[in-house]
């Protein structure tokens, strides 16, 4: 590896690490926002809603 070669692998590196943080923060976002495409199925209860119960 020659010396041109050191500074421009760490610059390579710092952009990747900041290219996928950027990435990691879009896609939350968008998970936060956007609306499922897809209605929730009729056999399975909504999320966050406890399943009942058999009585015992």
């Amino acid at each position: 590896m020659g010396p041109a070669q050191g500074p421009t692998l760490q610059a390579r590196r710092k952009l990747a690490t900041g290219l996928a943080g950027a990435s990691a923060l879009v896609a939350t976002a968008l998970a936060l926002t956007v609306d499922p495409a897809a209605p929730p199925a009729p056999d399975r209860a909504p999320a966050g809603i406890p399943a009942p119960q058999a009585a015992p």
